[in-house]
């Protein structure tokens, strides 16, 4: 069983995978060893990633790399980092985190049951991943992962209404990389790779732009755009994979026509076509009056969700697998 922490003291298990597991994670009470505490930011409510030290290689890379992009207010925020023991005398390592009550943006959009959110929502939100894009990249990192199940929902505010304001915020930097460090695979989760990515094992910003944009797409849809079905094994993707570069990218109709250009300009098959992220910000999709810096969405689950868009894809895969598992090879 995984211990609490010298200053805190760990709650349920919330989340589990590969590199290890989540729990909830609250404050003790104040003790006198006020220099150690200070060491860790606590907060009300936080979440713990943990994994035995000979296993925490992923934790502890995702760790280093928060550090280094520290300051951004739509990434998740590193609380600090403990080494504890368990009653076996295992060796577990523990990343503190901000905690994100509103679960996922996957969370969200499986709640649509394939109804799509409202473009007023999905522009917010856009914004605020844009945002964390841009100082990702600003800061020289490639995220590698972007998907809406690493995008979490962090309230910030109770309205006048009675709802709660979120803000979008990017998480789960395990397979993040320096943007020229070459890679002698892709890495990541298939459906959301760029073509590049499967083609050339080359993963650099613009990648992380068309990601942004099959998330855009299923914000918009309440649907992947590819119509992919589980039973593949990832390692033959680059034999069986087919991208019809003759082929323009098909938005379903029912769509603005500025959420259509937002998308061609982040789904375009030549990397080198794709906007940046400084250039997506003043793109008219996500353009908003008030400060870039709010970036919050009001988030009534049951009323926030329309009517049905059915989605046609840019390309379809000639294979099946299962396209929703993060992987680095």
């Amino acid at each position: 069983m995984c211990s609490h922490g010298v200053h805190w003291l760990r709650g349920k298990l919330i989340g589990k995978g590969s590199y290890g597991s989540v729990f909830l994670a609250t404050p003790r009470k104040p003790t006198k060893d006020e220099h150690s505490r200070g060491m860790l930011n606590l907060r009300e409510m936080m979440a713990v990633k943990s994994a035995k030290v000979s296993a925490s290689e992923s934790i502890k890379h995702e760790s280093d790399v928060l550090f280094e992009i520290k300051g951004c207010p739509f990434i998740i925020e590193r609380l600090g980092e403990e080494t504890t023991a368990t009653d076996k005398g295992d060796m577990v390592y523990n990343l503190l985190l901000e905690f994100a009550s509103g679960g996922t943006l996957d969370g969200l959009i499986h709640k649509s049951k394939g109804h799509k959110l409202p473009e007023y929502d999905v522009r917010r939100y856009t914004r605020s991943i844009l945002e964390g894009i841009q100082h990702i990249h600003n800061c020289d990192y490639v995220h590698c992962d972007l998907k809406p199940d690493n995008i979490l929902l962090v309230p910030t505010t109770t309205t006048s209404s009675g709802g709660t304001s979120f803000v979008a915020k990017i998480a789960d930097f395990g397979l993040a990389k320096k943007t020229k460090v070459n890679c002698s695979r892709w890495r990541g989760t298939p459906r959301y790779l760029s073509p590049e990515a499967f083609i050339n094992n080359k993963q650099d910003q613009s990648s992380d732009i068309w990601s942004l944009g099959c998330i855009v797409f299923e914000m918009l849809t309440g649907k992947s755009p590819w119509d992919l079905k589980p039973g593949y094994n990832p390692n033959n993707l680059p034999d069986v994979l087919m991208f019809d570069h003759l082929r323009t990218c098909k938005i379903p109709s029912g769509i603005s026509d500025v959420a259509r250009d937002f998308l061609k300009s982040c789904l375009a098959m030549k990397s080198r076509e794709r906007l940046t992220a400084e250039s997506l910000l003043s793109h008219p999709f996500v353009a908003q009056p008030q400060s870039s810096k709010e970036g919050h969405t009001k988030v009534k689950l049951v009323n926030s969700l329309l009517g049905y868009a059915s989605g046609v894809c840019c390309f379809k895969p000639s294979s099946d697998y299962h396209a929703n598992s993060a992987i680095v090879q």
